[in-house]
């Protein structure tokens, strides 16, 4: 999560018309024809931007929740986790202790970072709470941030300090984390990032993306020993409007970065896409929905949504293992 004061622009009828295919007479002859649609194939047919709930105060962390059929994401403002089932909004937890990103874990646990308790608690499906891990050698986390569990149950999470406040830090630097559950061994995995914010793995979980919404505005990428050492490191893409700040992947790999003017897809080489307009400026995004195609988008004061012709990573694997 990263919090702006800058003006926002746009509309929701100019989120649609910048998604759709420009209206123009057929070409006369000896004139180019007009450009493909950059991300024909990848959204829907006629697709729009559309406004699900708004009136909240700051929003992040959106998931699907498979077995209930229901998105979960943080106003952490509001100190509060909501749930949108698809008709209307409703509270999920409060006090969420500023609670920003959320995920499943390979059981359908929701694992969560809250900002005011500096840690990651992970939710059963009876709705216990317990906490997973607080701190690093003997002091406490500055405000994990976001999160992403691969399918052995390693969790990969950052930790800026955008929800430290004035509380003091007891970190040197703004770390990646990794951390298993099973062992309990947490580890620092990247000490070089400005505000490590957003986390995502590629659909084989051999590279780890990172997003830095500090200064230098980028994706970074990291291939994944079997060990769970990372290396490399090198920028994957830079954002150049606002910052990068939640990311996802879809099953072919493209990359799906949350950004000033909307969400900026490109594909599995870094190579930019297109852009996918948003009337406020966006936060964090998840894909859900029955067939993992829907794609959800946390921005400012509101929830949105846009139909996809893609499914995410997470889904994608679910089907080929359940095949």
């Amino acid at each position: 999560m990263r919090r702006s004061t800058r003006p926002l622009a746009g509309s929701a009828l100019l989120a649609t018309l910048a998604l759709s295919p420009a209206i123009r007479s057929a070409p006369g002859q000896g004139e180019p024809a007009p450009p493909a649609d950059p991300l024909a194939g990848i959204l829907a047919p006629r697709a729009k931007v559309a406004k699900l709930a708004g009136g909240l105060r700051f929003t992040e962390g959106p998931v699907w929740i498979r077995d209930g059929g229901y998105l979960v994401f943080s106003d952490v403002a509001g100190d509060e986790m909501k749930k949108w089932d698809g008709k209307e909004l409703t509270s999920f937890r409060r006090p969420s202790h500023r609670a920003n990103g959320n995920r499943l874990d390979a059981e359908g646990r929701l694992v969560t970072c809250e900002h005011e308790t500096r840690r990651l608690t992970r939710t059963d499906r009876e709705g216990k709470v317990e906490v997973l891990v607080e701190g690093w050698e003997g002091h406490r986390f500055h405000s994990p941030n976001d999160l992403v569990i691969g399918k052995d149950g390693t969790i990969w999470f950052t930790d800026p300090p955008y929800g430290l406040g004035e509380r003091e830090r007891e970190l040197e630097g703004n770390f990646v984390f990794r951390f298993r559950p099973a062992t309990g061994e947490l580890a620092v995995v990247v000490r070089d990032f400005d505000r490590p914010n957003g986390v995502e793995l590629s659909p084989d979980e051999k590279r780890l993306y990172v997003a830095d919404s500090g200064a230098p505005r980028c994706i970074r990428a990291f291939d994944i020993a079997k060990d769970g050492t990372l290396s490399g490191g090198d920028v994957f893409a830079r954002i150049d409007a606002g910052v990068p700040d939640g990311i996802r992947c879809d099953e072919a790999g493209r990359l799906y970065s949350s950004a000033g003017d909307g969400v900026h897809v490109f594909d599995a080489a870094g190579k930019l896409l297109g852009r996918i307009p948003v009337p406020e400026q966006p936060s964090n995004l998840c894909f859900g929905g029955p067939a993992g195609k829907t794609l959800y988008i946390t921005a400012r004061m509101s929830l949105y949504s846009i139909e996809l012709a893609v499914a995410g990573r997470e889904f994608a694997a679910a089907t080929r293992q359940g095949e």
